[in-house]
C-alpha cells in the first residue's frame, strides 16, 4: 500500500511538472517536448502533412479569338511569294490598330564569333510607318544643328543628368565622337534598351544634322541576336503591298550586303513575316 502511495505521489509530481513546462512553453519559453516534436514532424508522413500545399495549375497563355478566326488563311507548310505572304499578313492582322508588319529572318551566322555579328542600317524608300523622337547628345553647336534638323530632343549634360534619373522617352540616340567618353556612364541604362550609340548604326558621327533627317526620313538598324535571328519592322499593315515588299527587297540586300567572309554554308535560311500579334507567314527565298 505505501509503495502504491509514493507511486501516486511520483506520478502526480511528473504531471506537475509537465503542466509548468508547457506553461512555461506557451509564454515563450522553451519546452523540453519541443525536440520530441521536432522528431515528430521530421517522419515523411509527417513532413508530407506539414509541406502539403493546394496545388495551383499553371497559368496558360493562348491566343486570342480574332487570331485563331484568320489562323486558318494561313499554311504553315507552305512557303509563299513575297507579295502574296504580303498581302495574307494584310488580311490576318488580328488587331484594330495599325500593326507592323514584322521580318524574321533566321541566319547562318554565330552569333558567338565577334565578325559574324552584322550590325548595319539602311534606309526604307517607303518609310517605317513611325515618327521616332531623336535624342541628340552634342555640345552647344551641334545640338542646336540638330534642333533645326528635326531632332526632338539635344543637349548634353542636361539629357545625360535626365537619362541618369530614368528619362527614356526617346526611340533614337545620336552623338558626335567627342562627347562619347561622357556617354560612357550611361552605357548601362541605354546599352540594355539598344539605345547607345554605335558607328555602325550610323548614330556616332560628326554630321547629326545628315543623321536626324535620315532616321525621320526612314533609316533603320538591323542586327543580328543571340540566336541568330534579324528582327525588324518593314512597314505598316496600311502601306500598300507594292510599298511593303519595295522596303522588303531593300532591306534583304543591305542585309545580303553585310554577310560577313567567314559565313559558311546557307547566309539566309528562313524568312518569314507576321503583323503585330498576328499569325507568321513563311517566305520563298526564291520569290525574292
Amino acid at each position: 500500500m505505501a509503495n502504491e502511495v509514493k507511486s501516486t505521489e511520483a506520478k502526480a509530481k511528473v504531471d506537475r511538472k509537465s503542466k509548468k513546462v508547457v506553461k512555461k512553453s506557451d509564454k515563450g519559453g522553451k519546452s523540453s517536448f519541443a525536440p520530441d516534436f521536432a522528431k515528430a514532424t521530421t517522419g515523411k508522413k509527417a513532413t508530407e502533412d506539414i509541406g502539403a500545399k493546394k496545388k495551383v495549375a499553371p497559368r496558360k497563355f493562348g491566343h486570342g479569338k480574332k487570331y485563331l478566326a484568320v489562323l486558318p488563311k494561313v499554311d504553315k507548310n507552305k512557303f509563299y511569294p513575297a507579295i502574296e505572304a504580303i498581302q495574307l499578313v494584310k488580311e490576318t492582322s488580328p488587331v484594330k490598330f495599325d500593326a507592323t508588319v514584322e521580318l524574321h529572318m533566321q541566319m547562318g551566322l554565330d552569333p558567338k564569333k565577334s565578325e559574324q555579328n552584322i550590325r548595319s542600317t539602311v534606309t526604307l524608300p517607303a518609310g517605317t510607318g513611325k515618327t521616332l523622337k531623336i535624342l541628340v547628345l552634342a555640345e552647344a553647336g551641334d545640338a542646336e544643328k540638330a534642333k533645326k534638323a528635326g531632332a526632338d530632343f539635344a543637349g548634353l549634360e542636361d539629357m545625360i543628368e535626365k537619362i541618369s534619373k530614368g528619362w527614356l522617352g526617346f526611340d533614337v540616340v545620336i552623338a558626335t565622337p567627342a562627347v562619347m567618353p561622357q556617354i560612357g556612364k550611361l552605357g548601362q541604362t541605354l546599352g540594355t534598351k539598344g539605345l547607345m550609340p554605335n558607328p555602325k548604326a550610323g548614330t556616332v558621327t560628326t554630321d547629326v544634322a545628315k543623321a536626324v533627317e535620315e532616321f525621320k526620313k526612314g533609316k533603320v538598324e538591323f542586327r543580328l541576336d543571340k540566336d541568330a535571328i534579324i528582327h525588324m519592322g518593314i512597314g505598316k499593315v496600311s502601306f500598300t503591298a507594292e510599298n511593303l515588299l519595295a522596303n522588303l527587297n531593300i532591306i534583304l540586300g543591305a542585309v545580303r550586303a553585310a554577310k560577313p567572309g567567314s559565313s559558311k554554308g546557307t547566309y539566309i535560311k528562313r524568312l518569314s513575316l507576321a503583323s503585330t500579334m498576328g499569325p507568321g507567314v513563311k517566305i520563298d527565298p526564291g520569290s525574292i
